[in-house]
């Protein structure tokens, strides 16, 4: 980093806008393989989360590849880059006093250790959908997994590149045999014991 970079230092703080807005601001981050239910359940949580007031936005894989992340491949290095841009927008949306998710299959433990220690520990929720890869594949909703096993994509998580479990997850739940209604009802139940003031 430059030298001639010196960050502002806002008279507005967190903690101003945490009090002002009437809640915890956090990142809750869920990980998992393609077709887990990331997204869906992220969806139904956030929603809920609305309905009850809080301001919240959504950070999702392929809306954030399309944008931020648009010169980026699918390479170890570069899924590393996309994960740690990630990690730079919700901590400025943290900073702005909102309960951010973030949906991304993030594969390597210490791309999400990284997210962790930039949000701090205190910020983070960490939601593992554990669903397994048979039923990510039977469900393949975007016909990713038939590609990856014909070998039309390359370093596909599940397939050709490892996913690496997190070691210590807030929750781990597998939405093979749940609905989403219940899922939901689950996950954010633990959300809202840790953003209890």
């Amino acid at each position: 980093m430059s030298e001639n970079i010196v960050p502002h230092k806002f008279q507005i703080t967190r903690d101003d806008r945490s009090k002002k807005l009437n809640q915890k601001p956090c990142l809750i981050w869920y990980t998992g393989l393609s077709g887990s239910g990331k997204s869906t359940l992220a969806n139904a949580v956030e929603r809920s989360l609305f309905d009850k007031g809080f301001l919240t936005y959504s950070l999702d894989g392929d809306n954030v590849r399309h944008g931020i992340s648009n010169n980026l491949d699918f390479s170890a290095k570069d899924r590393s880059e996309n994960i740690r841009r990630i990690g730079e927008v919700a901590k400025l949306m943290i900073d702005a006093g909102l309960i951010v998710s973030a949906s991304f299959v993030s594969p390597f433990e210490k791309d999400r250790e990284l997210v962790k220690d930039l949000i701090g520990k205190a910020n983070f929720i960490e939601i593992y959908v554990s669903t397994p890869l048979s039923e990510c594949e039977r469900r393949d909703v975007k016909g990713l997994y038939k590609k990856a096993r014909n070998g039309e994509i390359t370093d596909f998580t599940g397939i050709s590149s490892p996913f690496e479990e997190p070691k210590s997850p807030d929750l781990s739940i597998d939405t093979t045999n749940i609905s989403i209604a219940d899922a939901s009802k689950i996950v954010l139940s633990i959300i809202l014991k840790k953003i209890a003031k």
